[in-house]
């Protein structure tokens, strides 16, 4: 019974990342990224508490923060606030269907990374791994021009993959922490809220001319891209007794996203982006092979 259940979870949580690209694009066409930053992280943060408040954690969320505020200060600096601003402001320079395949090769970067950070030994294997991703992102990034190197936006390309640093980096830091992930995640919200909020004021951002549809999108992205999907994924994984077939779900992710976004929005997909993203899962796939249950949460959400 836990198997299906955690299957239902893990697909679920699936579906709804498949759809945060389309949503994405939807919520810039009326909110600046700082915006849909400010809002998102609101919405979130009332989700999350309130799953805490239901599970009776209010007390577990002061003390984990009184243990180690600058820790969760950094954190919450990290993920959500600096990691979605600079990932919605390369939605807004790429199309979401480049945006998004560039992002999901972060899983790649945290294995660099934490042979630096961590001192983890790279495999053989995942230099290979590395390379056919990093191939993927460039076929994706110049449109299939390889030899010529053009990019239609090299500041977008760029943002997306720094994108790929700072979530790596966020799960790095979160190698060693024992909290309860949720409040962990809760807490991150609560440190960049008036971050970002103070972000909007300096801004001086214009909110006069967002339609009813505009809000929509941006609470859908607050609720299952940053919100109950996260919960979601981390009841399927704990409920598993098989992580590697519940985390294999997630390679499902990027292609339904490309149908929605071709669907939905009516982005045309270049076929340089499939073939990108096929060699970037390709690369994860190497990668993944004949690792351990403890990483497992190298697969967390990808973007």
């Amino acid at each position: 019974m836990n198997e299906r259940r955690a299957l239902g979870l893990g697909l679920c949580a699936v579906l709804l990342w498949s759809t945060v690209a389309t949503a994405f694009k939807l919520t810039l066409q009326e909110f600046s990224p700082i915006q849909m930053l400010a809002v998102a992280i609101m919405v979130s943060a009332g989700v999350l508490l309130t799953l805490c408040l239901i599970q009776k954690k209010g007390q577990q969320i002061i003390r984990t923060f009184i243990s180690k505020p600058y820790y969760y200060l950094l954190l919450g600096l990290i993920n959500p606030l600096a990691y979605y601003l600079i990932l919605f402001k390369a939605y807004d320079l790429l199309p979401a269907s480049q945006a998004q395949s560039i992002n999901y090769s972060w899983a790649i970067t945290l294995t660099l990374m934490a042979a630096v950070f961590l001192g983890q030994k790279i495999r053989k294997q995942d230099w290979i791994a590395c390379s056919i991703s990093y191939l993927g992102v460039i076929v994706i990034a110049t449109q299939g021009d390889i030899i010529g190197l053009k990019f239609d936006s090299p500041l977008g390309v760029s943002l997306a993959l720094f994108s790929t640093l700072l979530w790596a980096g966020y799960w790095i830091l979160n190698t060693k922490n024992t909290a309860d992930p949720i409040v962990t995640v809760l807490l991150g919200f609560m440190v960049a809220l008036p971050f970002a909020w103070g972000l909007v004021i300096f801004e001086d951002e214009n909110w006069s001319k967002i339609s009813l549809s505009g809000w929509l999108a941006v609470t859908y992205v607050g609720l299952f891209e940053m919100g109950i999907t996260f919960v979601l994924w981390l009841g399927a994984l704990r409920l598993t007794q098989n992580t590697a077939r519940i985390s294999n779900l997630i390679f499902i992710s990027p292609f339904l996203s490309l149908i929605l976004l071709s669907n939905i929005i009516g982005e045309p997909i270049h076929a340089a982006t499939v073939a990108g993203l096929i060699f970037i899962i390709v690369g994860l796939v190497i990668q993944q092979m004949k690792r351990s249950d403890r990483n497992s949460h190298d697969l967390s959400e990808p973007s």
